[in-house]
């Protein structure tokens, strides 16, 4: 291939992944043609994309970008998978399929810079809290002493209510109330 050709070719790939900064690196070589189609399909339908890349040619394209950190797993036929909601819901959804198409190697991921190495890698990926799950358990360690504090006041304030209530049914009977020391 001509350098020129080359120059285009990693232009493309700069423009093509300038607004990804994570992603997962896939080998679907060995995947029947039915599979394969299966597996874009339903990655296409989840808002996943998937990019078979030129390992030398990505790694110039990769070179001072959050991408770089893939440089590692770009080794024999590679495909690059990302978009979806967050770069967790692309492993989920990798993991799934690979439990169905054993042919599926997951080569690895990178999230916020760092790798993650192979299938076991990505499946430690997988695990991770989506942005919006993160977000729910945030907001619910927030509300979380709040609720605790109210329902400390409440039951106290029932507790108090209690106690004079029973004060007020012993006066009424005309019993004597001791004073607590």
């Amino acid at each position: 291939m001509s350098k020129p050709i080359k120059s285009m070719m990693v232009a493309d790939y700069r423009r093509r992944f300038e607004d990804v900064d994570n992603a997962l690196l896939v080998d679907i070589r060995g995947i029947e043609a039915n599979q394969n189609n299966e597996l874009r399909q339903s990655l296409h339908a989840s808002g996943i994309r998937i990019t078979v890349v030129r390992n030398t040619l990505a790694r110039d394209a990769f070179k001072d970008t959050a991408l770089e950190v893939l440089t590692e797993g770009l080794d024999g036929p590679s495909a690059m998978c990302y978009g979806g909601e967050s770069v967790v819901d692309v492993a989920r959804e990798l993991i799934d399929w690979a439990k169905k198409v054993k042919a599926l190697d997951l080569k690895g991921a990178c999230l916020d810079g760092e790798y993650f190495d192979g299938h076991d890698g990505v499946k430690q990926l997988s695990k991770f809290p989506t942005k919006d799950e993160a977000r729910a358990k945030v907001v619910q360690l927030v509300l979380s002493p709040a609720g605790n504090v109210l329902a400390a006041a409440k039951s106290g304030g029932s507790n108090l209510m209690g106690i004079v209530k029973e004060i007020q049914e012993r006066l009424e009977r005309g019993e004597e109330i001791a004073k607590v020391g």
